[in-house]
């Protein structure tokens, strides 16, 4: 019984966090928006995503943690050489709305998230377009033991 406790508490303790960390994901994507490829608001987005991807994993939410992780992996090559494609901030902000919904929408007793992750391939496909990357396959021996990958 105290296990299922302290899970819950971590579990509270993330969502709060993670709407921390959306928030100011949000901020730096409307920086970005007022000056394109400013490198401190790219490297705060970079940033804010991967730190709430290895949140996600820590506290059980895998299926936020894997979209974080994929929306990190993405954005940081052109993060790191100051290169954003304008029409990228635009399915960014899709992506982020989208994640905004799952926080939402996590079970907050079981760290689930019962949604169908159509939507969330179609905008990861989306942004990969625009920002001319590869979609992020997980590592292979995350894909071997089929489990959600956030290296």
């Amino acid at each position: 019984m105290e296990r299922a406790l302290l899970n819950t508490a971590i579990l509270q303790d993330f969502l709060l966090d993670a709407q921390i960390l959306l928030s100011e994901s949000q901020e730096c994507l409307q920086h970005l928006e007022l000056i394109s490829n400013d490198a401190d608001a790219c490297h705060c987005l970079s940033e804010a995503l991967d730190t709430l991807a290895r949140r996600a994993h820590a506290s059980g939410v895998l299926e936020v943690a894997q979209y974080a992780s994929a929306l990190h992996r993405l954005l940081a090559p052109g993060c790191r050489s100051h290169n954003l494609p304008q029409g990228a901030l635009p399915a960014l902000a899709d992506c982020l709305t989208l994640l905004d919904w799952q926080l939402e929408l996590v079970d907050a007793r079981t760290g689930h998230l019962n949604l169908d992750s159509s939507e969330q391939h179609l905008l990861l496909v989306t942004l990969a377009g625009v920002l001319d990357q590869p979609l992020p396959l997980p590592c292979a021996p995350c894909d071997a033991n089929e489990r959600h990958c956030v290296h």
